[in-house]
């Protein structure tokens, strides 16, 4: 049985996951899944997957409503899925022992007739939505959640692993060259974020 990691990306109505193993003895890693988790319902991607845009021009009570359903909608499926993918490694015989999302800024109290009152608070808002129902779908699944700020992610993998950058970046690379594409930034800083989680459930 392996131990593993989820870490998760999040980007407007999906969120890319690695799930991520050590083998710390052997000095390696191995990235045992990565999928593309779906936040949003495709029959209300209109509405959905931009809500506080689709809020704007409607009056105040119903432009709450949507920004209400969507955050409900996002939670709900963010916490199917990773009880599927929880499901699916443990089939697979790994034990997932924890979970880091990669979070933004804290934004203000703003309410939605302030977000929708400055555009860029708007995709503000919608960015902070679906890193919000990562960590709450992540609970609801039964995982520990560690946030980390994306702005944050380097020195937080410098202090939990304690290795310089390049030997980070190394072990990284190597475990994107034996999984094969696609290993991009989301890939790379998702298990980043899952070999931090690794390391902080073992302590």
């Amino acid at each position: 049985m392996s131990r593993v990691a989820f870490g998760l990306k999040a980007h407007s109505g999906w969120a890319a996951l690695v799930a991520l193993a050590e083998d710390e003895r052997a000095r390696s890693l191995a990235v045992v899944e990565r999928r593309r988790l779906e936040l949003v319902d495709p029959r209300e991607l209109d509405w959905a997957k931009q809500p506080y845009h689709a809020a704007a021009g409607l009056d105040p009570a119903d432009a709450e409503d949507v920004v209400r359903r969507a955050i409900a909608a996002a939670h709900r499926h963010a916490g199917r899925a990773l009880e599927r993918a929880l499901a699916d490694r443990s089939r697979a015989g790994d034990r997932v022992v924890g979970c880091a999302v990669l979070l933004g800024s804290t934004l203000p109290g703003w309410t939605v007739q302030e977000i929708l009152a400055v555009h860029f608070r708007m995709h503000q808002a919608e960015g902070e939505l679906f890193r919000d129902a990562l960590v709450a779908g992540a609970t609801q699944a039964g995982l520990g959640v560690t946030g980390i700020r994306e702005k944050e992610l380097e020195a937080a993998a410098g202090k939990a692993l304690g290795l310089p950058a390049s030997q980070r970046g190394a072990r990284l690379a190597e475990a994107g060259r034996r999984v094969g594409p696609p290993w991009g930034r989301d890939q790379k800083e998702a298990a980043l974020a899952a070999w931090i989680a690794l390391r902080e459930a073992a302590r």
